[in-house]
């Protein structure tokens, strides 16, 4: 597990300053600032305390930590490091490096940014580092070299205004001179999307010039589409209609109650667009307890189809299925890496890393911690992409040996046991549900996985058949 992704961490922070952090995560990644603040102490200053005090605190799986560039930057530049045109002075450059090398020297995996426009704060400004110019970011990318360890990491800018050939060139390049100034390897996120499907394809082009010129360009993608996933349980595709608002505040059982009531149904049906509206639903894909999370998004699973083949409208389909399914029902709506069939040639090209799974992070939103036991049930069992151990290497040794950890990701005398064993006919995926579990009273949506026997961490059975065994040996790691 690797914290800290997209420039957003926790420390290096001022006193007094944590609500920024917070509130910083809470616009990016879904995760309620009230939440954040009340569940951690914030007793530390340093991206080095911070880690000491994660590394108190019992966990059940291993984890390695980014130091990122948003904390770095506003501790620095303070407020000022929001601003599109603000560079730092030298002295505010020469602490962002001191605090960089702080991190590294405490057990940070590397550095990671955030250059990409959709990363936005509360009041409109991107989050700290969105802009720094290349000066910068090579001044910070360079303290790994000196440690001659890490790892860098960015969520690149591919997206908004100049998306394009151009664009992907430029970020490419950046990225590039940042791997190329620190000798260390550069991981991104490379998705396709249907608004340029062919970026990812000029991605790769510019990432193997790159890489032929010193770089160490290692793109990471996902095994299925990356997408919004509305539940009754906490919002639905259809909140902002009027009338919606019956259900507001109440649990999903009452809700469910509500909406069976004819007199609320035949409200919410009239309030509809009726038939017209069925377009706008044909890419929410209907995810079913019978069927469980198949993420495979076929056009005949889509709300809309649902509807065409009962004869009724979208609001009055969703209806139907909330009542069949006792409000168990999830609609998934994809919006990265929707084409499975380029799913399909990302997953087999050898300059690709499986990765990119938010499983801590948009946690009212996305949910993608059941990346690995799709990839495993779908692409391996289902479709038979690649064998059973090019798969579970996929998944182990190569982003073990991306990060540094030499002893983890394979099984060999000497190796820590880190080991997880399945049954690979047996991996299912039931549905998501979400639990009102975080601090402050915050909720998250969360998934089971069937079909492991054990997951064995450092040596210690952590979970059996499905089950906690009250195991809790994770430990941080620290790269080669």
């Amino acid at each position: 597990m690797v914290i800290g992704n997209c420039g957003m961490t926790f420390a290096p922070v001022r006193d007094g300053e944590a609500p920024f952090l917070a509130q910083a995560m809470e616009a990016v990644e879904d995760i309620p600032a009230d939440s954040i603040l009340a569940g951690l102490p914030w007793n530390w200053n340093t991206h080095g305390e911070y880690l000491q005090w994660l590394a108190s605190q019992p966990k059940g799986l291993n984890f390695a930590g980014f130091v990122g560039h948003g904390a770095v930057r506003y501790y620095a530049m303070g407020d000022r490091s929001l601003d599109v045109d603000a560079e730092p002075t030298d002295d505010e450059l020469a602490v962002m490096v001191d605090l960089v090398d702080e991190a590294m020297r405490a057990g940070a995996v590397g550095f990671s940014t955030s250059r990409t426009g959709r990363h936005v704060t509360f009041d409109g400004r991107n989050v700290p580092g969105t802009w720094a110019t290349e000066r910068e970011l090579v001044a910070l990318a360079s303290v790994l070299g000196r440690h001659g360890r890490g790892v860098l990491g960015c969520a690149p800018r591919f997206d908004g205004e100049g998306l394009g050939l151009e664009r992907a060139r430029s970020e490419v390049g950046i990225m590039a001179a940042m791997s190329r100034a620190s000798g260390r390897p550069f991981t991104f996120n490379l998705t396709s999307v249907f608004s340029d499907p062919q970026q990812w394809r000029q991605v790769l082009d510019f990432v193997a010039e790159a890489n032929a010129t010193g770089a160490n360009l290692r793109p990471q993608t996902t095994s299925r589409s990356i997408g919004v996933i509305f539940s009754l349980a906490h919002k639905t595709p259809f909140d902002n209609r009027t009338g919606w608002d019956v259900i507001a505040g109440h649990t999903l059982a009452e809700r469910v109650a509500i909406l069976r009531d004819p007199t609320v149904r035949a409200d919410l049906i009239a309030r509809g667009d009726g038939r017209r509206g069925l377009e706008a639903t044909r890419e929410y894909f209907v995810l079913t307890p019978e069927r469980g999370a198949r993420y495979d998004s076929r056009p005949e699973d889509s709300l809309a189809a649902y509807a065409e083949r009962a004869g009724t409208t979208a609001v009055e389909a969703y209806l139907d299925l909330v009542d069949a399914t006792d409000g168990r029902v999830i609609l998934n709506w994809p919006i990265l890496n929707q084409d499975f069939t380029v799913i399909d040639q990302m997953l087999t090209d050898p300059r690709m890393m499986l990765g990119l799974a938010d499983s801590g992070a948009h946690v009212g939103q996305i949910l993608d911690a059941s990346q690995p036991t799709f990839f495993l049930s779908y692409w391996i069992r289902e479709r038979g992409l690649m064998s059973i151990g090019e798969g579970v290497h996929q998944l182990t040794g190569r982003p073990a040996e991306l990060f540094g950890f030499t002893d983890r990701g394979r099984i060999a005398v000497g190796a820590k046991a880190d080991v997880n064993v399945f049954s690979l006919e047996d991996l299912y995926l039931p549905l998501p549900t979400f639990q009102r579990d975080f601090p402050a009273g915050a909720g998250r949506f969360v998934q089971r996985s069937q079909g492991y026997d054990a997951t064995i961490v450092n040596g210690s059975v952590f979970m059996e058949q499905g089950e906690h065994t009250g195991a809790l040996t994770g430990r941080p790691l620290l790269a080669s």
